[in-house]
């Protein structure tokens, strides 16, 4: 299992274009932001969380680096937290 942070806005295409992109992979993956959990492939679950800080994904993949490659516009840099 790999973890990361990541930065989603409110905006509907920003939101959509990243469940699109992580809906093309196998693994599972959760969303989490307080003591809240939602699957990453959720769009409606992604709204029902708080969009304004960064969120920690769970990656359920060990090898999953090419994922990570095209998430880079979504990773939250350690500086930037």
């Amino acid at each position: 299992m790999k973890s990361v942070n990541i930065r989603l806005t409110m905006m509907t295409d920003h939101v959509k274009n990243f469940v699109s992109l992580v809906n093309r992979y196998p693994y599972d993956m959760d969303l989490r932001s307080g003591r809240y959990v939602v699957d990453a492939k959720s769009i409606l679950g992604i709204f029902s969380i708080d969009l304004s800080r960064p969120i920690r994904m769970d990656i359920y993949s060990d090898d999953c680096d090419d994922l990570l490659a095209e998430l880079s516009d979504y990773l939250v840099k350690e500086d930037q937290e």
